[in-house]
C-alpha cells in the first residue's frame, strides 16, 4: 500500500504546485480565476477523502456567494439560497433520473437471487474446450451479470468469491485470473442499461435512449476483445491459463439414462426417440423421456419459429396496390380507350366517390356470348391473379438472402444435432435454468427501451418486476432480501441525487465566475481540429481516471466539454460513447481503481494489489484499443441509432 499512497500524494502534490504556479498574484485575480481555483480545489479535496457531493456542494456555494458578492454585495446571500433552492429542484424535477432507482433495485434483486453461482458453473462446463475456458467464462458471466445489475462492485466481489479460487486451483495465473474479474465487472459501466449512461443523458441533454442504442455493440466489442485476448494468452503461454483435465470436464448424467443403452456415446435426440419406442426403458416414465426430448428440440422449434416470423415479415407485400398490376401477355392497359373503361380499370376521376358507368368496367357479359369493344382489347389475366380481389396486396416472393440464412441455418443446426449427445443435453438444461431467464430479462428492458416501447423509466419499473419474479421463482425471495435490496436501492439512489445537486451547484458557480468563458478561450485560441480536440479531451478525461471515479468526472468535467462540442460540430451522442468507454479505466487506474480493491477484499490472502493492478494493466491497454476502434469506426455506435432513430 505504501507505493499507492505515496503516488496519490505525489499527484496531489503536484496539483497543488501547479495551481499556486498558474494562479497569478492575489491583486490581480478576477471571478475567472476563482472558478479555476474552485476547480482545483475540487479535485484535491476528493482526492483528501472528502464527500463528493457535499465538497462539490460547499464549494458551490460558497464561491457562489463570492460570485454575487463582487456585484452586488447587499443581495449575495439571498441570490445564493435562491440559487441553491432552484438548481436542487430542477434535478429533482428531472424525469429520467426515475429511472435509476429502479435499475438499481433490479440489480440489487438479481444478485440475491443466487444466478451469478448456476450461470457460471454452467458456461464453464459449456465452454470445457475453449482454451483457457474459465477465464472465458468468467468474462461472459461478467458481462451478462453486469449487464443485469450496472453495479459493479457487486459482479467484481461475487465473482472473486466464485472464479477467482476456481481458476488459481486450476493453475491460472494470478493476474490474468484477477483482470478478467476486474475488466469484466466493469462491463457494467458501458453496457446498457447503464447507470454511467443516465447520468451523461441528464448532463449532457443527450437521450439515453439513443445512448443505449449506441453503446451496445462498442459493449459487445470491448467484450470480445476482452475474450479474444484471453484465447491468445492461453495458446501463446498455456501455462498461465492451462486446459482443465478431463475430470472436471465430466457432466454427471441422469438417472433415466441408464435405461437406455449406450448414452455416453449416443445422440440425445435419437436416444430419446428411440426410448420411447423401445422396451428397455419401460422403467422410466414416459413422461420424462416426452419432457428431455422436447427440451432437446427446442433449439429446432425455436429456429423453425424465427425463420417463420422472418419468412412472413421479407413476404409482406411492400404496399396495398389500387389496382392489378399485369401478369400475363397481351396489350397493355395504356391500349385501352380512355372513355371506354376495360374489366379491372379504375372508375373516371370525376364525381369523387361515385360509382363507375354501368357500361363497362365490372359489368357481366352479354348473355348471347358477343363481346364488348372493350372486352376486345382487354388484357389476358391469369386466371390465378385474376381471382384475387382488386385492391388487395400481393405477397413478395422471398429474397435469397432468406433462403441462404435459411439454409446456413438448417445446416448448422443438423451439424449442431449430430454432436448434441447426453451430457450437452445436461448443460443446456442448466444454460436454461440459469442463462436464457436473465437473458430474456435483459432482451425485455433493453428490446423496449431501444424499440421505442417504452421509456426509459418504464422499462426499469418492467425490469425491477421482473428481478422480483426471478428472486420468487428461485426460492430467494424473502422479507429480508427485499428489505436489503430496498435499502441499498435507496443509499445508492441518494448518493447519486446529491451528486446530481451538488454538481449542479458547482456548475452555477463555475459559470457564474466566468470559469467556463476562461477555458473556452483557451481551447479556442489553440486552434485545434476536431480531432485533436478530441484527442486532448479523450486524454484529460483518461488521466482524470486515475485519481477520480466516473460519477466525479461526469459531473464536475463533463459541463466544461459538453458547450466546446458544437464549435467542433462533434455529435454529444459519440463523444458519451467515448467518454463511457474511457471511464472504464476509472474503475481499472491506480491508485483509485476500486475494483482492484473490491477484489482484494474477496482475494485470498497470498493475492497482493500489486498482482492486481499489473493483471488490470493489459485490459486497460484493450480498453484504449476499444477507443480507437469506435473513433475510427463510428458506425459501431452509430448504425444502429441511426436505423432505428431516422
Amino acid at each position: 500500500m505504501r507505493k499507492e499512497i505515496w503516488f496519490g500524494l505525489s499527484i496531489l502534490l503536484a496539483i497543488v504546485a501547479g495551481l499556486f504556479a498558474l494562479m497569478p498574484a492575489p491583486a490581480d485575480m478576477t471571478n475567472g480565476h476563482l472558478g479555476l481555483l474552485m476547480l482545483a480545489l475540487v479535485v484535491v479535496a476528493i482526492m483528501l477523502g472528502f464527500p463528493t457531493a457535499f465538497t462539490l456542494m460547499g464549494m458551490g456555494v460558497m464561491f457562489a456567494w463570492l460570485a454575487f458578492h463582487s456585484s452586488d454585495p447587499a443581495q449575495a446571500t439571498g441570490l445564493t439560497l435562491e440559487l441553491m433552492v432552484q438548481r436542487a429542484y430542477s434535478v429533482m424535477a428531472n424525469d429520467v433520473l426515475i429511472s435509476i432507482p429502479l435499475f438499481i433495485f433490479m440489480g440489487y434483486l438479481v444478485e440475491r437471487a443466487n444466478l451469478i453461482e448456476r450461470l457460471f458453473k454452467s458456461l464453464h462446463l459449456a465452454m470445457a474446450r475453449v482454451p483457457g475456458s474459465l477465464a472465458v467464462a468468467t468474462i461472459v458471466t461478467c458481462a451478462i451479470f453486469a449487464t443485469a445489475t450496472g453495479i459493479v462492485g457487486a459482479v467484481v466481489t461475487l465473482m472473486g468469491l466464485l472464479a477467482l479460487p476456481a481458476m488459481l486451483k486450476a493453475g491460472y495465473s494470478t493476474q490474468l485470473s484477477a483482470g478478467c474479474i476486474t475488466a469484466g465487472g466493469c462491463l457494467g459501466i458501458l453496457i446498457p442499461p447503464s447507470v454511467l449512461l443516465i447520468v451523461y443523458g441528464a448532463t449532457a441533454g443527450v437521450s439515453v435512449v439513443k445512448l443505449y442504442a449506441g453503446a451496445l455493440f462498442p459493449g459487445i466489442m470491448l467484450a470480445g476483445l476482452y475474450v479474444g485476448y484471453v484465447l491468445l494468452v492461453a495458446k501463446l503461454k498455456p501455462s498461465a491459463a492451462p486446459p482443465l483435465p478431463a475430470s472436471e470436464r465430466v457432466v454427471t448424467l441422469p438417472a433415466y439414462t441408464e435405461a437406455i443403452p449406450n448414452a455416453h456415446g449416443k445422440m440425445a435426440l435419437a436416444g430419446l426417440a428411440g426410448a420411447l419406442k423401445g422396451r428397455r426403458a419401460a422403467i422410466v416414465p414416459a413422461r420424462t423421456l416426452a419432457a428431455n426430448l422436447f427440451m432437446a428440440l427446442l433449439p429446432a422449434l425455436a429456429f423453425v419459429a424465427v425463420m417463420g416470423v422472418s419468412y412472413r415479415i421479407v413476404t409482406a407485400p411492400a404496399a396495398a396496390p389500387t389496382e392489378l398490376v399485369e401478369m400475363g401477355a397481351g396489350p397493355s392497359f395504356d391500349s385501352a380507350p380512355a372513355d371506354d373503361s376495360g374489366d379491372l380499370q379504375e372508375p373516371p376521376g370525376e364525381g369523387g366517390l361515385a360509382e363507375p358507368p354501368v357500361e363497362g368496367g365490372l359489368a357481366e357479359p352479354p348473355a348471347d356470348g358477343s363481346a364488348t369493344p372493350a372486352a376486345a382489347v382487354a388484357p389476358a389475366v391469369p386466371e390465378a391473379a385474376a381471382s384475387i380481389p382488386a385492391g388487395e396486396p400481393l405477397a413478395q416472393p422471398a429474397t435469397r438472402t432468406f433462403w441462404i440464412a435459411l439454409g446456413v441455418g438448417a445446416v448448422a443446426l443438423a451439424i449442431f444435432y449430430l454432436f448434441f449427445s447426453f451430457a450437452r443435453l445436461e448443460i443446456f438444461k442448466m444454460l436454461l435454468g440459469s442463462l436464457f431467464p436473465l437473458a430474456i430479462l435483459i432482451l425485455a428492458v433493453l428490446g423496449s427501451i431501444v424499440f421505442g416501447l417504452a421509456t426509459p423509466t418504464e422499462a426499469a419499473a418492467m425490469g425491477a418486476f421482473g428481478g422480483l419474479l426471478l428472486a420468487i421463482a428461485y426460492r430467494r425471495f424473502n422479507f429480508a432480501l427485499l428489505r436489503d435490496s430496498a435499502h441499498l436501492t435507496a443509499k445508492t439512489t441518494a448518493m447519486v441525487c446529491w451528486l446530481f445537486v451538488g454538481s449542479s451547484i458547482f456548475s452555477a458557480a463555475f459559470a457564474l465566475l466566468g470559469g467556463q468563458e476562461i477555458i473556452n478561450d483557451w481551447v479556442l485560441g489553440m486552434e485545434l481540429t476536431p480531432v485533436q480536440f478530441m484527442l486532448l479531451a479523450q486524454v484529460i478525461i483518461f488521466l482524470l481516471g486515475w485519481p477520480l471515479e466516473w460519477t466525479e468526472i461526469i459531473v464536475i468535467f463533463m459541463p466544461i466539454f459538453i458547450p466546446l462540442l458544437g464549435h467542433f460540430n462533434i455529435d454529444p451522442l459519440f463523444f458519451g460513447l467515448l467518454v463511457a468507454m474511457n471511464l472504464q479505466t476509472a474503475f481499472l487506474s491506480p491508485p483509485v481503481a476500486m475494483s482492484a480493491f473490491y477484489l482484494k477484499g474477496v482475494a485470498p490472502p497470498h493475492v497482493t494489489l500489486n498482482q492486481i493492478f499489473l493483471g488490470m494493466l493489459p485490459f486497460m491497454g484493450l480498453q484504449v484499443l476499444g477507443i480507437v476502434l469506435l473513433y475510427a469506426f463510428p458506425a459501431i455506435g452509430l448504425w444502429l441509432p441511426g436505423v432505428l432513430y431516422k
